[in-house]
Formats: C-alpha cells, sequence, structure tokens
C-alpha cells in the first residue's frame, strides 16, 4: 500500500554547520579595529621611530576640526617639538600646468638618490562650490610615493591664505620629527596669497615654463621678490633655446629689485623633468643658498621671525574662531546683514556693533 506523503523537489537540505570558532563576522572585527584608537603617546612613540602610518593618523588629527581630536594633536605636536626644526624647507610654486609635481618628483627622487629624506606637502586646491579636491599628487608622482625614504601627504587647500593647507605648519613639525630632513611644500598655484608660503619655508622656488607670454609679465614685484631661484621648466626638445631666452629675460629682471636680506643673489636656471637635466643644479643651488644664510646667521633669524608670524596668525585665526562662533553673534550676524544688504545701515557701523556685542 503507498504513502499518500511524498516529498517536495524544494526540500531544503541540510546544509554544512557553521564552525565553532566564527563567532564574529569579518564587518564586526574591521569595525571594532576602526573604533580602537591609537593613544597619543601611541602616535608619538611611532612617530619617532619613523612610522608613515602613526605620521599620517596625526596628520589627519591635525587637520580635523573636531574638539577632541585637535586637543590630542595638541599633545602630539608639543612632544614632537623638541625633535623638530632640522630640516631645510623648500616652498614651490608656480601657475597651473607648469609641471609643478612632475618637477618635485624628479626632484624628490634625486634627493633621495644622494642620502636625503624627503617629505612632499602637496595641496590640492579645493572647490569653492563643493569644497572637494581631487587629493591626485600621489598618483601624479606614481615612483616618488613608493620611495621608502619619500613620503607624500595631500591635503586640500580649503579656503585658507595661499592655497595651503590650514595646519600645513603643524605637518612640517610632525614630519621633521618623523625623520624628513628635506621638506618640499608644493603649492596651488601663483598669486598675492603666496606669502602664506613664503611664512614657513626657508628657501622659496619659482617655477615658470618658456613661450607662455609671461617672461616680461613675470616681472612683478610680489612673487619676483620672494623668489630665490626662478627654474624654467620644461627645458626639452623643442623648447630648449626657448628656455634659455625666458632664462636671460628673468635673470635681467632679478637685477631690478633690490638686494635681499639674507645677502643671497637669487639664480635663474633650466631644467628639464623628464630628462632630468638640470635637476642637480637647481639642488646645487639651494645648497649654496643653505651654506650663505647659516654662515650669516639669516637662517635662525628668519626661523625666529616665521615663530612670532605664526603665534600672531594662530591668535588671529582663534580670535576670528570664537567670533564667529559666539551664540550672540550668530543671532546677530544675519540680522545685520541683512540690513547692510538693505542700506538701512553702513557695514562699517553694523561691524562695530558685533564687535562691541561681543567684546562686552
Amino acid at each position: 500500500m503507498k504513502s499518500n506523503s511524498t516529498k517536495s523537489a524544494l526540500t531544503e537540505k541540510e546544509g554544512i554547520s557553521k564552525p565553532q570558532n566564527l563567532s564574529t563576522s569579518s564587518a564586526e572585527v574591521i569595525q571594532k579595529m576602526r573604533k580602537k584608537q591609537p593613544s597619543a603617546k601611541e602616535l608619538i612613540d611611532k612617530i619617532l621611530a619613523h612610522d608613515k602610518s602613526a605620521l599620517s593618523r596625526a596628520i589627519t588629527l591635525v587637520e580635523s576640526t573636531n574638539p577632541v581630536h585637535l586637543e590630542k594633536a595638541n599633545t602630539i605636536i608639543q612632544s614632537c617639538l623638541p625633535y623638530a626644526n632640522k630640516s631645510f624647507r623648500i616652498g614651490i610654486t608656480g601657475v597651473p600646468g607648469v609641471g609643478k609635481s612632475t618637477f618635485i618628483e624628479a626632484f624628490g627622487k634625486y634627493l633621495t638618490s644622494i642620502g636625503k629624506k624627503v617629505a612632499v606637502l602637496a595641496v590640492d586646491p579645493s572647490s569653492t562650490i563643493s569644497h572637494g579636491s581631487i587629493l591626485g599628487d600621489k598618483t601624479r608622482m606614481e615612483e616618488l610615493v613608493k620611495d621608502e625614504n619619500a613620503y607624500i601627504r595631500p591635503s586640500a587647500s580649503g579656503e585658507t591664505l595661499g592655497g595651503v593647507a590650514r595646519k600645513t605648519r603643524e605637518t612640517i613639525i610632525l614630519c621633521e620629527a618623523a625623520g624628513f630632513d628635506t621638506i618640499l611644500i608644493e603649492t596651488v598655484g601663483v598669486g598675492q596669497s603666496e606669502i602664506a608660503v613664503h611664512s614657513m619655508v626657508d628657501f622659496f622656488l619659482l617655477l615658470k615654463i618658456s613661450g607662455a607670454g609671461d617672461e616680461l609679465q613675470g616681472i612683478k614685484r610680489g612673487i619676483m621678490e620672494m623668489a630665490d631661484a626662478i627654474v624654467i621648466n620644461k627645458a626639452d626638445g623643442d623648447n630648449i633655446n626657448k628656455a634659455k631666452l625666458a632664462k636671460a629675460e628673468f635673470n635681467r629682471a632679478l637685477h631690478l629689485f633690490p638686494a635681499k636680506k639674507s645677502g643671497w643673489i637669487p639664480t635663474t636656471s633650466t631644467c628639464s623633468s623628464y630628462t632630468n637635466d638640470g635637476i642637480a643644479d637647481v639642488w646645487q643651488s639651494i645648497f649654496e643658498y643653505k651654506t650663505l644664510v647659516q654662515d650669516n646667521h639669516y637662517f635662525e633669524q628668519k626661523r625666529q621671525d616665521q615663530n612670532q608670524f605664526w603665534m600672531m596668525e594662530t591668535i588671529n585665526n582663534q580670535l576670528q574662531s570664537n567670533f564667529y562662533n559666539h551664540p550672540k553673534i550668530i543671532k546677530l550676524l544675519e540680522v545685520n546683514k541683512k540690513a547692510v544688504q538693505n542700506n538701512a545701515i553702513s557695514p562699517f557701523t553694523a561691524a562695530m556693533n558685533l564687535l562691541n556685542t561681543y567684546f562686552k
């Protein structure tokens, strides 16, 4: 006699049992690892041991706007300070398209080949609309990023003066404590605000290209007066003769400016970041400058002046931050903005009213 019960083809078979030792999923493990943040002391010890990962984590804290991160970052910076100030800092600027990233890679590779430890602080432009940045310098410097004696840190410029990341100054200290003896700071581009870069470096290098129609336009006081050297990049192929002509033009222009306090006479040279021609000459010029300013004690004086400048800048920035975050100012600011827009009050009177409210 047949049974009326039949088995369905969709019956689920018993699968493999879960291993006893797999009590937590991979996602949960990763989440726990992310939550476990190293202490300030752990980061300090690793930075002084030249650990690049710890350096990157510390710089992230420095760049953060989180008050908790800021307090931790200040502790790290203060502990690293005695181990800093032993590097030579070089600012590199030039108009977009001049080949800054390519030059820095070629220059950085040359420096590591002669025994230098190089940190590149590359500042990427931030969009004024979305406030985003590409941060593509590690992509553009493919060879240098793989060099064990080099470290590249791209940072968003934000809305800070000169396209210099808000915390570049503190980042320099951390890089120096991590053992990097040559710091290269790449800026967004040429402009009045490059003063911010000049105020934190020992040597200021201006990159130019030939045939851009700006040989004579380059004779403008701001950048030209700050430059310790002008390098005509992309001096290869058909551009070699044009680069030589541009070098002569800039060389004549430099003689129109008054002598520098350092006693240094700015140099002009040509180079090719692709063939590496002239790269060694750029370093030779920088080395001669370094020797001069150390011998005549201008190097120490400039560093002291820069420290005072950044103390004042920090005070100004903190006062500005405190002002705009004050509860009463937050409420009154929008009211005064509308009043100014409607010509109900002058901008100067509105500003004084807000300042008086703040200081009361």
